[in-house]
């Protein structure tokens, strides 16, 4: 036999590939049934990035609580998920974040109905156009309140609430922005900056705490870039031009690559820690 018939020979003898199973049935949907029946909150579920966020969790077998200060919006979500059939559940629960109180009432009601938090999604977060030399006082308290103060108190207690039942694979995960990482040349947006430059270290100092704890509860930060919701129309309320010339200039991020990201860092390996994402259009200039 020549050394050419001897290669084809061995050829033929090589096993036929395996059958793949379905991409669906393989890829992230089976990694995220680890959390079907699970509780996760979403703070700032009534519109925008955190509507879509809950809805896609739910969507993946999640009971989500979701909270924000017009409740209804969040309701009107809640009976798409039943009409929709998903697999989990969204519970609305009104809660203003810049009042601690109502946190830690939000959190007692979620141990008593849920048990507890398993999943701490910070989505909450908002901008007033007061630049650092002219600025009212009131909008830069309003954006430490939200961005940083109820962040912080969110996550202290979802944290102490997986302690509570010995959950050992939670995760807290933080919406920052591309402004956490990069000081743009925006006046209005530069005390707002600063509120999400604290989310990078916040996050980061957690994560070392985390690790301190000797637990396996991760923390991870989503920073994007553009985003077409109503972000840009409360940031320019009295400038409607200058909102919509944002998001004109090139085609912006959705809610829905956002909400992608999230499920991504939740589907990881145990082992694996999804530390930052930033998500960038892919036409926005860089810094």
């Amino acid at each position: 036999m020549s050394e050419e018939e001897s290669v084809c020979e061995d050829l033929t003898r090589v096993p036929a590939p395996e059958k793949r199973e379905n991409p669906e049935l393989a890829g992230v949907s089976v990694v995220m049934n680890r959390w079907k029946g699970r509780t996760a909150l979403v703070t700032g579920a009534s519109a925008g990035i955190g509507a879509v966020i809950a809805k896609e969790l739910v969507r993946h077998g999640m009971k989500v609580v979701g909270c924000a200060r017009n409740v209804e919006k969040i309701q009107q979500l809640a009976e798409e998920c039943k009409k929709a059939d998903c697999a989990g559940s969204l519970i609305p629960m009104k809660c203003d974040l810049t009042n601690p109180e109502e946190i830690q009432s939000m959190f007692s009601a979620i141990k008593q109905q849920l048990k507890g938090v398993d999943v701490c999604i910070n989505n909450a977060g908002l901008a007033n156009a007061e630049p650092l030399l002219t600025g009212k006082t009131s909008g830069w308290k309003n954006m430490l309140d939200v961005n940083i103060l109820a962040l912080s108190i969110c996550t202290r207690e979802a944290y102490q609430s997986m302690k509570e039942r010995g959950v050992d694979d939670g995760h807290i995960i933080n919406l920052n922005s591309i402004c956490g990482h990069y000081v743009l040349n925006m006046p209005d947006a530069h005390f707002y900056t600063g509120t999400k430059y604290a989310v990078t270290a916040l996050t980061d100092g957690l994560r070392q705490e985390l690790r301190g704890a000797k637990t396996h509860i991760k923390a991870t930060c989503i920073s994007p870039g553009v985003v077409e919701t109503e972000f840009a129309s409360r940031l320019f309320k009295d400038s409607p031009d200058k909102a919509a010339a944002l998001y004109s200039q090139y085609k912006p991020l959705q809610a829905i690559d956002i909400s992608n990201a999230i499920i991504y860092a939740l589907s990881a390996p145990p082992h694996v820690q999804v530390g930052d994402m930033v998500i960038w259009p892919v036409e926005q200039d860089a810094v």
